[in-house]
């Protein structure tokens, strides 16, 4: 299997990088505004004012667009916030992803790629290297609680973030209205009460080993 980068997603600089914004820039404008197949190179170019030759040899694709355009998203967004609690770390991620998502232009953009890639497997990888990412970067507060005793050890920090963003994304395209605060206040009270009671432990301990049978005892024999 080949190690190439895919199309575009290496970080360029000086005029290279201003092509590039205004590329993804124009990308992100026709994922929000028509979905993902509208997205042309073509297209893109003239929004971008961009030579079509550049836009085809750097990304070659409308899913090398979506790819770079997301490793750009994910560069960007926000670090982690800490507040000193689970509850508190995890109620800044949910306020965040609940930000973005209410977002005129972030909304529809996200619904639109995470349609392309049910349907798309360069852009399903995009996609799930962009939540590898984030989740990456919140992982370390489920972590820290762990130290701090608030939930058990062995608890899998990725699936306790996943499990925050998981309903507010689940009604975003269900119902087609972002999620409000309350959304976001009801998925960390549930990702909390689930692993403090245990829930995401991920090394659980061995079951007790049954005990021996009793001996059985040839018909008469006394107790």
């Amino acid at each position: 299997m080949s190690s190439d980068p895919e199309p575009g997603t290496l970080r360029p600089g000086g005029r290279t990088a201003r092509v590039r914004a205004a590329v993804l820039d124009a990308a992100g404008d026709v994922l929000a505004e028509q979905g993902f197949d509208r997205l042309d190179l073509a297209d893109i170019a003239r929004r971008a004012d961009v030579g079509k030759t550049t836009v085809y040899r750097r990304w070659s694709s409308p899913a090398g667009l979506v790819a770079d355009l997301l490793a750009q998203m994910a560069q960007e967004s926000l670090p982690r916030t800490t507040t000193g609690s689970l509850r508190g770390d995890l109620t800044a991620n949910a306020r965040l992803v609940r930000t973005t998502l209410a977002d005129p232009r972030q909304g529809p953009l996200f619904r639109a790629v995470i349609a392309a890639a049910a349907c798309d497997a360069r852009t399903a990888d995009a996609l799930r290297r962009f939540y590898e990412v984030r989740v990456a970067e919140w992982a370390p507060c489920v972590e820290e609680a762990a130290a701090r005793g608030e939930v058990p050890a062995g608890t899998d920090a990725a699936e306790v973030v996943r499990a925050v963003s998981a309903p507010l994304y689940y009604r975003l395209l269900t119902t087609g209205t972002a999620p409000t605060e309350a959304d976001a206040a009801r998925a960390v009270a549930a990702a909390v009460a689930a692993a403090e009671a245990g829930v995401y432990v991920s090394r659980l301990s061995p079951p007790a080993p049954a005990p021996p049978a009793p001996p059985r005892r040839s018909p008469g024999t006394a107790a």
